[in-house]
C-alpha cells in the first residue's frame, strides 16, 4: 500500500520539475523512486523515509553542479546584465552629493551614479558601467 503512496509523491514531483525546469524537484523524485522500491520490498516504513532523505541528498548534492553546468548552458543575458562593462556617454551631470546623474547606453536613457565616492562625472563624459542597482547604472570613469 505504501509504494502508491511513493508512486503518488515520484508522480508529483516529476509533474513540479516539469512546471518549473529549475533542477530542484527531479532529485527528489529520485528519492521517492528508490524509497517505492524499497516498499515494493516489504522495508519498514521508516527506513523507506531514511532512504528517501539520503538518496534525495545525494542526487541533489552530487549530481545537480554536473546537470546545471552542462543543461543550462544556453543563458541569455537580460538587458542590464548586458551593460555591465560597456561604455557609456553622461547626458547629465553625475553628482551623487546632489543625486544628479545620467547617461545614454543603446539609445536608452538610464539614472546614473558614481561607483567611487566623491567622483563627479561632466556631461559628455565617458564612463564605464561596473554594476546596475535597481534602475540606476553605477559608472566610473573611463582610463
Amino acid at each position: 500500500m505504501l509504494q502508491y503512496v511513493w508512486l503518488a509523491i515520484f508522480i508529483l514531483l516529476i509533474i513540479a520539475e516539469c512546471a518549473t525546469v529549475g533542477l530542484v524537484s527531479i532529485w527528489f523524485a529520485g528519492g521517492a523512486l528508490v524509497a517505492m522500491f524499497l516498499a515494493m520490498a516489504g522495508v519498514p516504513s521508516g527506513w523507506q523515509i531514511v532512504a528517501f532523505l539520503i538518496v534525495s541528498l545525494l542526487l541533489l548534492i552530487f549530481t545537480r553542479p554536473f546537470a546545471m553546468k552542462h543543461f543550462n548552458k544556453k543563458k541569455t543575458k537580460t538587458n542590464y546584465q548586458s551593460v555591465i562593462g560597456t561604455v557609456v556617454r553622461i547626458t547629465e551631470r553625475v553628482d551623487n552629493f546632489n543625486q544628479t546623474g545620467a547617461a545614454m547606453t543603446d539609445g536608452k536613457e538610464w539614472t546614473a551614479r558614481s561607483a567611487e565616492d566623491n567622483v563627479i562625472l561632466e556631461k559628455d563624459d565617458a564612463a564605464v558601467v561596473v554594476a546596475v542597482e535597481g534602475v540606476k547604472l553605477m559608472v566610473k570613469p573611463v582610463e
